[in-house]
């Protein structure tokens, strides 16, 4: 019997796994607020999954300071991550079934993610979902946020996966491009947007066939 070859899933975070998005505005537009800068909600939309990097130079501008950044960016995740903790979260209509089906197939599974490391392991751990997945890729391991590939092939690479095996599912157009360039099959979950190019687009997890992510890398 011939040993099937390593697989991996890698998996976008926010939009995909969980919908955290209104935790994300309301740390946004209370941090900025306290920093004088009134953001609007289609501001917030229009660059909800960017690194905190390019989310604040968009707002202050390119030289705003990476200092500055920083002490704001730090300010906003604090206040995500108590929101997590103390609202809750649950996670998007067939990831739980999907990441138990995964683990129990042999697949390896990893987070990449443009989110910091911090809101990523609290996150894993409200949900506790930690033990399904084998690594973490966040905004602290990458110089370059999708749809630069950077983010998955590094995920790919710490599970020791090579591209052509790993599978991606995103919420984002950005992201699955950043698949594409990865040489990566993905999924697309319309989570919040519509129209996504992907290799197999869905509105929820739970509507895949049970051999979908086989399927996706015989082709």
């Amino acid at each position: 019997m011939t040993n099937l070859p390593t697989r991996a899933v890698l998996w976008d975070m926010d939009g995909t796994l969980v919908d955290s998005s209104d935790y994300h505005w309301r740390s946004w537009r209370d941090t900025l607020a306290s920093e004088g800068f009134a953001l609007s909600y289609e501001q917030f939309t229009a660059s909800f999954g960017q690194r905190n990097d390019t989310i604040l130079r968009g707002y202050f501008g390119p030289d705003f300071p990476q200092s500055e950044i920083d002490r704001i960016g730090d300010a906003k995740e604090a206040i995500y991550r108590q929101l997590v903790r103390t609202e809750g979260l649950t996670l998007l209509p067939g990831v739980g079934a999907w990441l138990r089906r995964l683990h129990q197939a042999g697949w390896r599974q990893a987070i990449a993610s443009a989110a910091p490391r911090a809101n990523v392991e609290t996150i894993l751990e409200v949900l506790q979902i930690g033990p399904f997945i084998e690594a973490i890729v966040s905004a602290e391991d990458v110089q370059r946020g999708k749809p630069d590939p950077q983010v998955f092939l590094l995920a790919a690479e710490r599970v020791a996966v090579p591209p052509a095996h790993s599978i991606v599912v995103e919420d984002a157009p950005a992201g699955l491009e950043g698949a594409r360039r990865a040489g990566m099959r993905c999924i697309g979950v319309r989570t919040s947007h519509t129209g996504l190019l992907a290799d197999i687009a869905v509105d929820r997890l739970d509507e895949l066939p049970p051999d979908c992510f086989e399927r996706l890398l015989e082709k």
